[in-house]
């Protein structure tokens, strides 16, 4: 049950105590505790319009403020009952006999106004009904006790990043970045001695402002710049709470003219590259998320979440510090993240013990920070601090911004938490890209295989244009830009077929699987071997299990000599050398072979849902070679392969490819496969 306003004016109550409150409720939303009575509400007679259930001697503030009890429907003094607390926030309540009557209800607060990837809970119901204050510093004290590791995230000059680094990179932009010193950035911010007050200033001091109460990490209303600045230059020791401004978004005023976004942010950024340039500025709505300005006191905290649509950051530490807490966005911390938002869990459960760890990176003023794609975070202020940053989507990791996308839907991230206008913005990027490739220009496989991605997204919008409800296809054709997209479905769909082919399939198949990597050399395409293409075979349903980390441990490699002939096909030489653990030292031999053997180990890691699942794969070849004259094998050369499996179950397997070669010399290759799974439940 939502209501918008829950506020009453005496001489409205004059008129009727009930109309006014109830008319604010929402009428999609049904109560979940009771249903509403048919009949009608007793409406307060004049002489009872002044006194509540509650009312009692000694009550201070203006009884002007109703509310009303949503199960027995009994109207109150805010005054009598809310023991100071803020009416705007409340979205169901429940006076103190009903309570007691059923224990299982529990007031509730409206949705937070903040711009957040995910839909928050409100912490400590009962302690705010008691007109108890959260604990600002509660996760700070959490934190002492929990294994946080020191970031290896790399330095770099801001001179060196840029589109080279990220094409010659094929690690980039996979981690944060921190760049100490601005200089080489090619990016403007307004001098250090800019102060909130300035920021007022230039915006103006009337420009409402969304404020964060860190204790409950909810939206206080009805904040402008103006007070802002007030309370940001109030003593630390008389600021009546902590709070925080993450939200300020800047463009069209004159305080965006100091601020321009590093120049690897300018050429990636999918609002600056392909949304039409007659569709922006005033008048026009398009996604403004570039330009924030983030204005935090000491003590600040913001809760763990991921920036929505999983959008790359950057940030520009102005004054003060910050310190950040990263979780890594493999599948399972982000399908942890995903059971942890919006649930009871975020009041009371650390995130960090859901995941396989979280990293500390300190920025102090002056430092700029490059956060990639769908990384979760968390962020304490130490001391009151000034920042610049802003949001921006790109097409080298379309895939996990969708997966990002998907979370928010699973977790019914309300719209005006999204990233503006998305869906729209997907179309003019495929629409760009498809006439790139009808021009033929190249593009890097990291980018290919992306833009697949967003190719089956499209698709899929364009499907729910013909199969869709009602309801889906008129949202659906809404979000196309009809000024350049005439024919979404086809475009769409040719989309994919000339991405897939680009990246080297050799069909246009509607129904294909997932994309082909191609190997490019200097941008041409290299033919692919008979064995590579057979590697190559997609599966249309099933998509096999990922692994969080892959390490390969260093090759060891071996030579020896041993005294033994060549295999002769008349001594059933077959099963002797399919004998893996067969020792052919010690043999009196005038034949001596030269054996080089290496060893490769891969360890693979995942988490499961009841614990952890690794898997140890080994590899090893040997190489027999003969130096001395041997007679011919009878018979012709003979190749025995049997091709591993790596994600076999618990097993141990062999691997044995034999070839004789006409002369003397022969190559026997004797790869050993093992592998090992294991399942601890942690």
């Amino acid at each position: 049950m939502a209501r918008s306003r829950r506020r009453i004016t005496r001489s409205a109550t004059q008129k009727s105590p009930e109309r006014s409150p109830s008319s604010s409720r929402s009428s999609l939303t049904p109560m979940e505790d009771e249903p509403e009575p048919t009949q009608a509400e007793p409406t307060p007679t004049k002489t009872d319009e002044d006194v509540c259930p509650s009312c009692r001697e000694g009550v201070q503030g203006e009884k002007s403020s109703w509310i009303r009890c949503d199960a027995c429907k009994i109207w109150f003094h805010w005054a009598c009952v809310g023991d100071g607390g803020d009416l705007e926030l409340i979205n169901k309540w429940f006076c103190g006999p009903c309570m007691t009557e059923k224990p299982s209800r529990v007031m509730t607060l409206k949705v937070p106004a903040r711009k957040s990837s995910r839909k928050r809970t409100q912490l400590d119901y009962a302690n705010l009904n008691a007109g108890v204050e959260s604990d600002p510093s509660r996760w700070l004290r959490v934190i002492q006790s929990k294994p946080i590791e020191d970031d290896n995230f790399r330095r770099m000059k801001g001179a060196d990043v840029g589109l080279e680094w990220l094409e010659n990179d094929e690690t980039a932009m996979h981690e944060p970045i921190v760049v100490e010193n601005p200089e080489g950035l090619r990016m403007k911010m307004p001098p250090p001695e800019f102060s909130v007050q300035d920021v007022a200033d230039e915006v103006g001091h009337e420009t409402p402002v969304e404020v964060i109460d860190v204790a409950s990490q909810s939206n206080s209303p009805g904040w402008t710049l103006g007070r802002w600045a007030e309370y940001y230059n109030t003593e630390p020791s008389k600021r009546d709470k902590i709070r925080n401004v993450i939200s300020l978004e800047i463009s069209g005023t004159k305080l965006a003219d100091q601020v321009l976004p590093p120049r690897l942010v300018r050429e990636l950024d999918w609002v600056e590259k392909f949304w039409p340039s007659t569709r922006k500025g005033k008048g026009h709505a398009y996604p403004k998320v570039q330009l924030y300005c983030l204005m935090g006191v000491a003590s600040a905290w913001t809760d763990w979440h991921v920036d929505f649509a999983g959008s790359s950051v950057y940030y520009h530490i102005l004054r003060g510090c910050k310190v950040f807490y990263f979780i890594r966005p493999t599948p399972a911390n982000l399908q942890a993240y995903e059971r942890w938002s919006g649930t009871e869990m975020q009041s009371n459960v650390w995130l960090g013990d859901m995941v396989d760890e979280v990293v500390k990176v300190t920025l102090h003023a002056g430092n700029t920070m490059i956060i990639p794609t769908g990384w979760i975070h968390a962020v304490h202020t130490p001391i009151d601090s000034l920042v610049f940053g802003g949001n921006f989507l790109h097409s080298y990791n379309i895939a996990t911004q969708l997966k990002v996308i998907d979370i928010e839907k699973a977790t019914h991230v309300p719209k005006k938490f999204r990233f503006p206008l998305f869906v729209k913005l997907c179309w003019y990027v495929g629409d760009k890209y498809l006439r790139d490739l009808k021009s033929k220009e190249e593009f890097s496989p990291r980018v290919l295989e992306s833009l697949e991605a967003l190719a089956r997204f499209l698709v899929s919008e364009s499907q729910a244009m013909e199969r869709g409800t009602e309801v889906a296809k008129r949202e659906a054709k809404e979000n196309v830009p009809s000024d350049r997209v005439k024919d979404a479905p086809a475009m769409a769909r040719e989309l994919r077929w000339r991405v897939r082919l680009a990246a080297g399939a050799t069909s246009d198949d509607e129904d294909l699987g997932r994309l082909v990597k191609k190997n490019m050399v200097n941008g041409h395409k290299r033919k692919r071997s008979p064995t590579s293409a057979a590697v190559s075979v997609q599966f249309r349903n099933f998509q096999p299990q990922g692994w969080d980390v892959v390490n390969e441990l260093p090759r060891e490699s071996d030579e020896r000599v041993v005294n033994i002939r060549p295999p002769k096909i008349s001594d059933m030489w077959e099963r002797e050398w399919t004998e893996w653990n067969k020792k052919f030292e010690g043999q009196e031999y005038e034949e001596q072979a030269n054996v080089e053997t290496t060893r490769d180990v891969m360890i693979k890691v995942r988490k499961t849902e009841n614990g952890v699942e690794r898997q140890r794969i080994e590899r090893v070849m040997e190489k027999w070679v003969w130096k001395a004259e041997s007679s011919k094998p009878e018979g012709n050369s003979q190749d025995v392969e049997m091709k591993p499996v790596e994600d076999a179950p618990l097993r141990g397997s062999e691997e044995v490819t034999h070839q004789e070669e006409q002369g003397t010399e022969v190559d026997v290759t004797s790869p050993l496969e093992t592998t090992q799974a294991m399942e601890v439940t942690t």
